[in-house]
């Protein structure tokens, strides 16, 4: 059995990366963020920020999906410039990195991260650096096994008006 095709995100993907993102979230920070705010997330809505998103793009931002045989988008990852503050840096950034939760577990995201890290580094990106909230211990587990590591940098991250915190984490693509 092979894995997941990885390709660009199109318009006609927002739909259903949309709900990824929404079940993903509900999925992965249910008790590290309020589950009123958690239950009230609308796939639809989602739908059509992804839409303007990918439409909007900031040069250097890259999405891309995941799709199963069928054709079915399974995952998303977007990745582009680290930002800092109102300015961007010689790094990357993974920005977003979602999986369907039924298929969690599969090799899907992994195969998102890798191919977002060789877009990374073919782009000239010195290192990767990415947020995770610090409670999301699977998510932590994950990326560290990736090759990445908490660099010490913390911090909060508001969600419906309430600080939850998250770390940095950074893994070298070059040298």
């Amino acid at each position: 059995m092979s894995g997941p095709t990885v390709r660009a995100m199109t318009p006609g993907d927002c739909e259903r990366v949309g709900e990824i993102r929404v079940r993903g979230w509900q999925w992965a920070y249910r008790g590290l963020v309020a589950r009123s705010y958690l239950d009230g997330l609308d796939p639809a809505e989602d739908v059509e920020r992804r839409r303007t998103m990918l439409a909007e793009a900031a040069p250097g931002v890259v999405n891309l999906v995941s799709a199963d045989a069928a054709g079915t988008v399974t995952g998303w990852v977007c990745h582009g410039p680290y930002r800092e503050g109102d300015t961007t840096t010689a790094d990357a950034e993974v920005y977003a990195l979602y999986v369907d939760p039924e298929r969690a577990g599969t090799g899907i995201g992994r195969a998102l991260l890798e191919t977002s890290l060789s877009h990374c580094a073919a782009a000239g990106y010195p290192r990767a650096l990415l947020w995770v909230l610090k409670g999301n211990t699977r998510a932590r587990r994950f990326y560290t096994s990736a090759g990445f590591h908490a660099d010490g940098t913390e911090e909060p991250f508001e969600v419906n008006g309430t600080a939850v915190p998250e770390v940095r984490y950074r893994r070298e693509l070059t040298g």
